[in-house]
């Protein structure tokens, strides 16, 4: 998911400015120098940037923006922030690149993103030997590169997790979460007065998600290693079934269909769910005492798969630099005290967002305040992207399609798969 809200602590921003004040920059004669772009050539220009975001949901960014623009009076970043709705985000920065326009410096961009931006040389290639890399999440690395070069730095990631009851566990005297789908199915079966699982399957991205998730959990890929679509295939024919089965059955309750991230949050939240897939951003939410009937009730497992845990897919968002953007030397640095090791660690301690260095998942301050992180950190190991093509948008839209058509019943599932493989040989150029 794109947003992640979530425990703004005042006081922590506050004793972290300190911290994370190292982090800013360089010495006064470092800022007078333009920074070299190693592979990626020369990133120049010293000045006032912008920062192009969707909606900080967090409300923590600007706290964040704040400390870089205390550090660097003559270097100032402002922050332009775009809508919630990443499809809109998305519209309005590929217009501001197809005018050529300067009005943003830094794209606070989706993963899925990456590949479209680079191609159409939206964004500057990024200096790799700028980066220290190794200390980055190999996953959220991936996905910010484009033909093996780095043209977005990981900021944030996420990754799927399976949030289920273990209050309701413990009582039928489970004593782990299930591996496998069959597992889950046979938990469902001891406990009585839930709906057993639920995902987001309503006709958006959410849907891409999931469908790629059951996928890549029983073994198959929606895009081989070549580049090549490969949907139809006895893989994806059995996690595609999964999902339409579980509708058939009565395993996934028919409302969820309906369902995106906070639908799904809510019915959980509720007491409805058993089991159910989600971004780390609900486990906060879902632990805050006021609506919720779940609190301290729940944890949270890597998703089950067919065979054994399942492969969830990687989401987040990377920070590209607009090739029209004047002081590039400036928004490189503002990148680099971003995903600095300081400013992540604020950041996670202010928001519960999930970072891209993967030292803070094995820090035991960390894991005590969030005790999910090496859950986490382990799915994001497993993690797998969606599709990294040039026509994201295209490719996304055709694969809701073919789900939903085979969720829905108006069509079989081998027919939707035939139907996708076709259309995505269309869209998809190795």
């Amino acid at each position: 998911m794109a947003s992640v809200s979530r425990m703004t602590r005042f006081a922590v921003i506050a004793a972290s400015v300190a911290v994370v004040a190292a982090a800013c920059g360089g010495s006064k004669s470092d800022d007078k120098k333009d920074a070299s772009g190693g592979s990626g050539g020369a990133l120049t220009g010293r000045g006032p940037i912008t920062l192009a975001t969707g909606k900080d949901t967090s409300g923590n960014l600007q706290n964040l923006v704040n400390t870089w623009n205390q550090q660097h009076p003559k270097e100032q970043a402002r922050i332009i922030e775009l809508p919630e709705d990443a499809d809109a985000q998305r519209q309005q920065m590929v217009q501001n690149a197809q005018t050529k326009s300067n009005a943003y410096s830094v794209l606070n961009l989706d993963v899925v993103n990456t590949a479209e931006f680079a191609a159409n040389r939206w964004i500057a290639q990024l200096p790799k030997d700028q980066f220290d890399l190794s200390k980055f999440l190999p996953a959220a690395v991936k996905t910010g590169e484009y033909r093996n070069n780095l043209y977005a730095a990981p900021w944030k990631t996420d990754s799927g997790l399976l949030y289920y009851r273990k209050d309701q566990l413990d009582k039928a005297g489970i004593k782990e979460p299930p591996k496998t789908w069959a597992e889950m199915q046979q938990d469902c079966s001891k406990i009585k007065g839930f709906n057993c699982y639920a995902g987001q399957f309503e006709k958006y991205e959410g849907l891409t998600v999931n469908f790629s998730e059951a996928v890549n959990s029983a073994g198959g890929q929606v895009v081989d290693d070549s580049g090549k679509p490969n949907v139809n295939t006895p893989q994806a024919k059995q996690g595609l079934d999964f999902l339409v089965n579980g509708f058939k059955s009565g395993m996934i309750p028919k409302e969820a269909i309906s369902f995106k991230e906070e639908e799904s949050r809510r019915a959980f939240e509720k007491g409805n769910l058993l089991f159910y897939r989600q971004w780390p951003y609900a486990y906060a939410l879902s632990n805050k005492k006021g609506d919720s009937k779940v609190v301290d009730k729940f944890a949270v497992a890597p998703l089950p798969g067919l065979n054994g845990p399942g492969a969830p897919t990687l989401g987040g968002h990377n920070l590209a630099i607009s090739q029209f953007a004047p002081n590039k030397a400036t928004a490189l640095d503002f990148i680099k005290y971003l995903t600095s090791e300081q400013t992540e660690r604020a950041n996670l301690i202010a928001s519960s967002e999930a970072p891209t260095l993967a030292s803070l998942y094995d820090d035991p301050e960390l894991q005590k305040k969030f005790p999910y992180l090496p859950t986490l950190k382990a799915s994001l190991l497993n993690a797998k992207p969606r599709p990294q093509v040039v026509r994201y948008n295209d490719v996304t839209t055709a694969i809701e399609e073919a789900a939903y058509s085979a969720l829905t019943g108006k069509s079989t599932t081998d027919q939707a798969l035939a139907d996708l493989q076709n259309k995505l040989g269309q869209l998809i150029t190795p």
